[in-house]
């Protein structure tokens, strides 16, 4: 009946029996055709077929054949993840002994569990992760790339020595002042400027991705 074989869930194995001129299998479940040599076997579990081989005289004889079924990996490509254009993350992947990553474009190796990624536009990987027994699942995770905001501190001011100026900020959220010399807050969109000396601040605008 040929040598015992091992495959994956939902997968087939060629059966080869030898010995006589006709054959019948049995059980027939999961065989493509019981009466044949080299059926395609598909069984949803672990099963023993047994062949039993007919010879030109009418003789007959048995040999079993155990095709063991082993289940599929479970593969986790991790939780969607959101960055900002120029950022990266790291993804992580779990379920198996080795990792398969699609498409490669982005990332700093693509044969492990945890790549950097590094995509210019929204991308959605897949890994397919393959277990000790070589079976395989495919999981995906999306990552997302957000846009930069555009900061804008506003026009450049002229004051009088002893005066101030409000200062006004767009583009983001939230807004972070430097130097902090010279303001009335650093954290705020509109800070009162009073600095002692001519002084170029920068305003870095923070929108609702973070970015």
């Amino acid at each position: 009946a040929g040598t015992d074989t091992s495959i994956c869930n939902a997968s087939s194995a060629t059966l080869s029996a030898s010995g006589g001129v006709s054959y019948s299998w049995s059980p027939t479940a999961g065989l493509s055709n019981p009466n044949i040599a080299n059926p395609v076997a598909s069984p949803a579990a672990t099963t023993t077929y047994t062949v039993t081989v007919t010879d030109g005289n009418g003789c007959t004889d048995t040999d079993p054949v155990i095709v063991t079924v082993n289940a599929l990996p479970t593969a986790n490509a991790g939780t969607d993840i959101s960055i900002c254009t120029g950022s990266n993350t790291t993804l992580s992947a779990t379920g198996g002994v080795g990792y398969s990553w699609s498409p490669t474009t982005g990332l700093s190796n693509p044969n492990i569990a945890n790549p950097v990624a590094s995509p210019a536009v929204t991308t959605a990987y897949a890994v397919t992760v393959t277990d000790g027994n070589s079976c395989s699942d495919i999981d995906t995770v999306i990552v997302t790339v957000n846009p930069l905001p555009t900061a804008n501190a506003g026009v450049d001011v002229a004051i009088c020595q002893g005066s101030n100026s409000t200062l006004n900020a767009t583009g983001g959220v939230s807004y972070s002042w430097s130097p902090a010399t010279g303001l009335s807050c650093t954290n705020c969109q509109s800070p009162v400027a009073n600095p002692s000396i001519t002084t170029t601040y920068i305003v870095t605008a923070t929108d609702g991705f973070g970015c």
